[in-house]
């Protein structure tokens, strides 16, 4: 596609974007903007969360992954499920009983304010690095397709790029962004199913003969119980993807927003659970579309690229297919990014305007301009951070900061189910110094598994021994009953 083409496919995008975010959030308050007034339909939000979980990077990299991975992921979504039935069953009812603005106010009541800010401090970490790292990724993509053939820098890219997300997101907040990720699931779903289309016929594969295809191709094994030293063992991605999302989902307030925008927990429950079965079938379509790319490049001659990213967008670009699927990329890369973006650009400024500012108890007035100004030091941070990025240059500064976000969420994962599970009290003032330990031990053992363990490598169930580390550091600090 030319950098023309590009430039309008994503103005046409913007445009729906803008004119669902200024309906849905031209009368938005501070409680329209933390909370969607809890007002918001479930089946709404059950629909806009399937795009919710879904950001630029998943858009590239599952169909890729399929060489390597072949079906395994889905271990992991099925273990979504597990986890998002025990989110609306155990959390939900929990946080609306409560009527939280933001989650990790529970920690403030149930050990006190140490622990509060510590389990605000490490969201802020994470979601600020984890979304950066996303959208920085995005803007390399937009680098190479428009910047680059008009000689513009990088800079301006990153400046535009954050510009677009803060603009869309400065009235509404919740009650915007549960419309425009509508917007987004439906470029989504749209996109990944014309794609499969349009490869299912350049392959001229009857019906019948493309579900064999699928199915017997290496590229489709799903579960793995032979080897339990290798990453894709069943038990390691079922379990992990139980207390992942548990974690990054119900214990992180980006995604929690939107789940406690519906009128009642009732309504969240029914959001909870109808989001999290579909999901299982939307990443099922971005995995049948990676084996449909990999037996066309196959077929047709075409060498795969180097790194497994590359593939969707390199087929879908290129001169393979109809413009309309260049198309549809273009429209689905800018609807998971910019929607992903969005939402954590919300979640930062509710979590550091209530949490750390304590801005909860000002006037309304007051709230807006504190929220206002916060909002603005969020994007600025955003937009510095994806810049140092593209200085460093390294894919593995990539990767780190990726396990530094699947780190940040144990010590939180350990508090919240030390508090549910328990009656105990403990030494509020010890919670830091255990939250910090905890990701550090995981490290160590992460690092000398192998040599220590007879060749185990750890997966993402380090995340549940990072949460566990974190319930034994608490039981050690209890206080003792007088």
């Amino acid at each position: 596609m030319s950098p023309i083409a590009v430039i309008c496919t994503m103005l046409a995008y913007f445009a729906m974007l803008f004119t669902i975010s200024y309906v849905a959030g031209r009368k938005a308050d501070n409680a329209g903007f933390f909370m969607g007034n809890r007002k918001q339909p479930w089946y709404v939000v059950a629909f806009a969360m399937i795009g919710a979980s879904i950001s630029g990077v998943t858009y590239i990299s599952v169909p890729g992954m399929v060489a390597a991975s072949g079906f395994s992921y889905l271990q992991m979504v099925l273990g979504f499920v597990v986890g998002q039935f025990i989110i609306a069953f155990i959390l939900v009812p929990l946080f609306y009983r409560m009527n939280l603005v933001s989650i990790y106010e529970y920690l403030n009541n149930r050990f006190g304010f140490s622990s509060y800010r510590t389990g605000a401090w490490f969201f802020f970490i994470s979601k600020m690095l984890g979304a950066s790292v996303r959208l920085f990724l995005v803007c390399l993509t937009l680098q190479l397709l428009v910047f680059e053939p008009f000689h513009l820098p990088f800079i301006l890219n990153v400046a535009i790029t954050v510009f677009i997300v803060w603009l869309y997101t400065v009235k509404g907040g919740v009650k915007s962004l549960i419309w425009t990720d509508t917007l987004k699931t439906t470029c989504l779903i749209v996109s990944v199913v014309l794609c499969i289309y349009y490869l299912y016929n350049n392959l001229q594969l009857g019906f019948t003969e493309s579900i064999s295809t699928i199915s017997k191709s290496q590229l489709s094994q799903m579960f793995y119980i032979d080897d339990v030293n290798d990453k894709r063992f069943f038990f390691k991605q079922f379990l992990a993807g139980v207390f992942t999302v548990i974690a990054m989902t119900g214990l992180d307030q980006d995604m929690m927003q939107r789940n406690l925008s519906c009128k009642n927990f009732k309504d969240s429950q029914k959001n909870m659970i109808t989001s999290g079965i579909l999901q299982f079938f939307i990443i099922l379509l971005f995995l049948i579309l990676g084996v449909l790319l990999y037996t066309f490049t196959e077929r047709s001659g075409i060498e795969n690229p180097a790194k497994s990213d590359q593939l969707f967008p390199m087929i879908a670009t290129s001169n393979y297919f109809p413009a309309i699927v260049g198309v549809l990329f273009i429209f689905g890369l800018t609807a998971s990014a910019y929607s992903a973006a969005g939402s954590a650009l919300t979640s930062l400024t509710t979590s550091f305007t209530i949490d750390i500012l304590q801005a909860k108890d000002k006037t309304e007035q007051q709230l807006k301009k504190v929220r206002t100004h916060v909002h603005i030091g969020m994007a600025f941070i955003m937009a510095v951070t994806i810049f140092v990025f593209d200085l460093l240059n390294s894919t593995s500064v990539i990767d780190a900061v990726y396990i530094l976000a699947s780190y940040t969420y144990g010590p939180i994962l350990g508090l919240f189910a030390f508090g549910i599970l328990t009656s105990w009290q403990v030494r509020d003032k010890y919670i830091p110094l255990i939250a910090i330990l905890s990701p550090a031990l995981c490290f160590v053992l992460q690092r000398n598994s192998e040599r220590w363990f007879g060749g185990y490598q750890f997966s993402y169930e380090l995340l549940i021994l990072n949460a566990l580390f974190t319930f034994i550091g608490l039981c050690l600090v209890i206080k003792r009953r007088q």
